[in-house]
Order: structure tokens, then C-alpha cells, then sequence
């Protein structure tokens, strides 16, 4: 059978005008049965640039195979996006909980939930699956909980923000998937809004689709920003709640202060663009990670340019938390309207390719006792930066 890319079945719930590129089931390859030949990975590359998620069915992967297929994207890669079992070390970081190093392939985690007994050298582990309440300000009640109502937990793309690069390709691979009744996330933001998901699904929304949905002062703001984010910044925040959304940290001044975090650098602090180009269409993606970023930083607008109705026309520096947060939210919440999220109905064997630098996701839901959920992640710390507006851009939305 030869390479074919098929459309993805939309729920009802997603504008499938706004999405007409995004999503492939790919057919006539498996990566679980052999390794793809130089051609077909250029295709397939080529394809997940284009749609930013790749779906194949029925792949039976070892964690080897998984590390290989996502290094494949950048050979020059070797760790895990946060360092090889760097968290498994690190219990500062709200993400040690959720995520753990495979012993023998440990660029490939293990996230879930549930008991595992004897599975890749591993004798016993409990796995963790994040639910709001351990992150929110407010919480569904458990009454409303049992019924099936639920939230995203986070909001975020796959990084450590600090001293290592955006991993470029994520691949989440579902091994165990329980089944359960459809659950209702709710956005418990005033707006009435919900969405109907399955059980433990991941939420996808397309920074592409951010970006193009913006006001126009907001295009330009957006073209103009860089984001500064905080020297470990899962440490920094974990003290932090989040809103009902998923979506950003209330502000409530609970962030670790600066001195008392580990040793840390300057220099490997990092500072990205607030808009990410994509290397093979060359769309714009509104990559901002909503969480940890503590500065923004915003260039002047461009000789000639109008300035009415501009934020910031003369650039300029926001380090004020609130501020930050209230005009990022305001930017990024449209984006996650329901008719705008693509959260996937898991398979067991499914196997997902996503571009890193292109989408936001988050785990959702609340499992019952005795419900196992288990999957292999793999990204990899990348060997160069996110590539930002061209000058040509920059002038084109600002």
C-alpha cells in the first residue's frame, strides 16, 4: 500500500473551516513493524509540518523504535525535553509527579494512571494523572466530578524553558486506554462554555489558529513580543494555582522568588518570540507558554507604520505579573474555545506525531479507581530555536 495521508473524523464540536489543514491518519506505513526508508520519513516529515498532528493506527512500538522515529526529526537531538531523568531527580518541579524516565530508554517517559506492574524493567510504579484540583484556584465538587464534569489541566506546550531547546516533535503513544462514558469539560470562566470529551483524552489547540483569530492590535502586539520565562520555571511556579481554564496562573504573588531556586543563569534563561514560524508552510503559531512566562519584552513598531490604535508603539518591557497574565489570557483564551479544540479519542496502539513549536495541549479528565491508563512520550530537546517573524512579517501585521 503506498503512503496516503487521510483527514481526521472531526467531532461535531471543532469549526472544521478553521482546520481544514490540521490532523493526517497516515496509511500504508506502520512505524512499529520497521524503521521508514529515507523517502518515506521525508514525507511523512513533510506532512506533519503541514498538519502539525499525525495519526497511525495499530503500531505496536517499542520504546527504541519511539526514540529513534522522534530523533529522526533532529538527529542532532539526544535528551529528553527536560533532561534525561533529570525530573526523576528534581521533586521541586510540578511535572516530577506526572511524568518518569523508562530505565533502559530514558529520552522516553511514562505518563498515566493506575498501578504497573513489570512493564520495560519496571516492577511496580503508581502513575499520576494530573486532575485540576491539584492545580486550580477553584474546583469542580466531587459531586459534579462523579457525574462525568471536568477541566483541562494545562495548558502548555512540551518544554523545560530553561538552559535546554523546544523540543521540535512530540510522540505520545497509547498503550493501555480505558474506557468510560463521555465527559463534559467545563471552562468555569463565566462564559458557559463546555465541551463534550472522551475518557483521559489529550486536547490539541493550533497556535496557527490563536495567532489568525486575533484582532488586529493584537497582530501587531503579538509580531512585536518576545516572552522571557522564569529560570526554572517548574520550580518557580509550583506553589502557583491556575485558572479554571487551564489556561495561565491566577495571580496571587505564590511564585518561588528568585533567590530561593536553585542556581541559575542568566544566560540560560530563555527568551523566544511570541510567534513561532513554521519551517516548512511558514504560518505563524502563537506559542506562548501561559505559565511560566514572567517578562515580556516588545520591539518598537517598524518605521512608517501607523501607530493608532497600537499597544505599545513605542516598545517597551512588562514584568508585572498581572499585567502579563490578564493581556496573554486575553490573547490566548479565544483559542481554546470549544469549537476550536481537537481532543483526541484514544485507541489503544494509537500512536500521535505532533509539532511541538506548533500546538498547545492538555491531558483532561478523572479516572475511576482501577482504571489504568497508560502511554510512552517521547520528545527531545532540540538542537536549535524556534525561528521567529521575518522582518518581512513583522511589518506585514504590524
Amino acid at each position: 500500500m503506498s503512503l496516503s495521508f487521510i483527514p481526521l473524523t472531526f467531532p461535531s464540536s471543532l469549526d472544521s473551516t478553521k482546520f481544514n489543514d490540521f490532523g493526517r491518519e497516515v496509511v500504508g506505513v506502520n512505524p512499529g513493524e520497521r524503521e521508514l526508508t529515507e523517502e518515506e520519513f521525508k514525507t511523512v516529515e513533510k506532512a506533519l509540518y503541514q498538519h502539525d498532528l499525525l495519526l497511525f493506527r495499530n503500531v505496536n512500538l517499542t520504546p527504541d523504535r519511539q526514540y529513534a522515529l522522534v530523533k529522526a526529526f533532529d538527529p542532532q537531538s539526544e535528551h529528553y525535553g527536560h533532561g534525561n531523568k533529570q525530573l526523576d531527580k528534581t521533586k521541586g518541579s510540578i511535572i516530577h509527579a506526572y511524568v518518569s524516565s523508562l530505565p533502559n530508554t530514558p529520552q522516553v517517559q511514562i505518563i498515566g494512571h493506575g498501578v504497573i506492574k513489570n512493564h520495560e524493567g519496571i516492577a511496580e510504579k503508581t502513575l499520576k494523572h494530573g486532575r485540576h484540583p491539584e492545580f486550580h484556584r477553584t474546583q469542580i465538587s466531587d459531586e459534579d466530578e462523579a457525574k462525568g464534569f471536568t477541566r483541562f489541566f494545562r495548558w502548555h506546550m512540551d518544554a523545560a524553558l530553561y538552559d535546554l531547546n523546544v523540543p521540535k516533535v512530540t510522540a505520545l503513544y497509547g498503550i493501555k486506554v480505558p474506557k468510560g462514558p463521555l465527559q463534559t469539560v467545563r471552562y468555569d470562566d463565566g462564559s458557559g462554555d463546555e465541551l463534550s470529551v472522551s475518557l483521559g483524552t489529550t486536547a490539541f489547540v493550533s497556535g496557527k489558529v490563536m495567532f489568525e483569530i486575533l484582532p488586529a492590535d493584537l497582530k501587531s502586539f503579538a509580531v512585536r513580543a518576545r516572552a522571557k520565562y522564569a529560570p526554572h520555571p517548574f520550580q518557580w511556579l509550583r506553589n502557583a494555582k491556575a485558572r479554571s481554564t487551564g489556561i495561565g496562573l491566577e495571580t496571587e504573588g505564590l511564585e518561588t522568588s528568585l533567590q530561593d531556586l536553585p542556581a541559575w543563569e542568566e544566560q540560560k534563561i530563555k527568551v523566544y518570540p511570541f510567534l513561532w514560524k513554521n519551517p516548512s508552510t511558514g504560518n505563524l503559531h502563537l506559542q506562548v507558554h501561559p505559565l511560566v512566562i514572567m517578562e515580556i519584552q516588545i520591539e518598537p513598531l517598524p518605521e512608517g507604520c501607523r501607530n493608532e490604535g497600537a499597544l505599545y508603539p513605542l516598545g517597551g518591557t512588562i514584568s508585572d505579573l498581572k499585567e502579563i497574565r490578564e493581556l496573554l489570557y486575553k490573547m490566548q483564551r479565544p483559542g481554546i474555545a470549544p469549537s476550536l479544540v481537537y481532543a483526541h479519542p484514544w485507541e489503544e496502539k494509537d500512536l500521535v506525531l505532533f509539532n511541538n513549536r506548533g500546538l498547545m495541549h492538555s491531558v483532561v479528565g478523572v479516572f475511576k479507581e482501577g482504571q489504568v491508563r497508560l502511554f510512552h512520550q517521547c520528545n527531545l530537546a532540540a538542537s536549535d530555536e524556534p525561528f521567529g517573524p521575518s522582518e518581512e512579517d513583522i511589518r506585514k501585521w504590524s
